[in-house]
């Protein structure tokens, strides 16, 4: 175990509850109420955002923007554009969470477009996302990874390189990188993935830590910590926890969790390069 950040973790958390940072979101309709509450819960401010006529003038007020892929049409994927390039000349950092490509050309190609159009700050996705931003073709059902990889830590790095960026590659064990240094996180509960948008509020939330922390690396790493750490403390709120419970201790947690259960759970570790890229 160690804390890597020049910042606690819960100094981080600290600040955004401090700043209320305004994070705009370009969601997907399944995820939008439960990802505003979780970021109300942490002490941001969300906005949601969609219109053509208005996402350019909210990007450049936001201290980020977070583009989620999961429920597209061409009329988002323009809007997604439209506000990309405002934050990138406005200095607003972009999250992309590439819901589901390789599941659909349609998804793949919009990801990469927005990549390539696009200055992203952070990518956050699970393993089959991630590695299909790359020139691997990884089996996705639906917008779930089948993948089953023993060199994440290989795909992290050479998409961080692709295209510029520090990737969130998530799963039982989380990656950090930014294509050079790597960290992983081992905190979190199998019941995250029993409820939808779990994946998609860490984006946002990995927005909001990103708005008031300068480096990219430590931000990102931090926000996966502390919210895998929440998750853990919110499944032990009682025994034989369902999906539906954990969800609201879950939003609960995110709002109450002290800095001593913070410092108690953060699993943090420094990649040690001459073992290999497998975990």
């Amino acid at each position: 175990m160690m804390t890597m950040t020049t910042l606690p973790i819960h100094t981080l958390r600290k600040i955004i509850q401090e700043t209320s940072p305004l994070i705009h979101n370009i969601t997907n309709v399944v995820v939008t109420n439960f990802t505003a509450n979780g970021l109300y819960a942490i002490g941001a401010s969300p906005v949601m955002a969609y219109a053509e006529e208005e996402v350019e003038e909210m990007a450049k007020i936001a201290e980020a923007l977070v583009l989620n892929i999961g429920t597209l049409t061409k009329r988002e994927v323009h809007a997604m554009l439209l506000a990309g390039k405002a934050a990138n000349k406005a200095g607003t950092p972009i999250i992309l969470d590439p819901v589901g490509v390789g599941a659909t050309s349609f998804r793949t190609e919009t990801a990469k477009h927005l990549l390539t159009e696009l200055n992203i700050a952070v990518i956050r996705g699970n393993a089959g996302e991630i590695a299909n931003l790359t020139d691997q073709t990884v089996e996705m059902r639906g917008v779930d990874s089948t993948a089953k990889m023993d060199n994440v830590v290989t795909v992290a790095k050479e998409v961080a390189k692709t295209w510029d960026t520090v990737v969130a590659l998530t799963g039982e064990t989380d990656v950090i990188t930014d294509g050079d240094h790597v960290y992983t996180v081992d905190n979190g509960h199998f019941l995250q993935s029993k409820i939808t948008g779990a994946g998609c509020l860490l984006s946002s939330i990995v927005g909001a830590f990103v708005a008031i922390h300068d480096d990219l690396l430590e931000a990102v790493t931090s926000a996966v910590s502390f919210y895998g750490i929440s998750a853990q403390v919110a499944a032990e709120k009682q025994p034989n926890m369902g999906p539906g419970h954990f969800q609201t201790h879950f939003l609960d947690v995110l709002y109450q969790i002290s800095s001593e259960e913070i410092d108690h759970w953060v699993r943090i570790h420094k990649f040690n390069h001459t073992e290999g890229d497998s975990l």
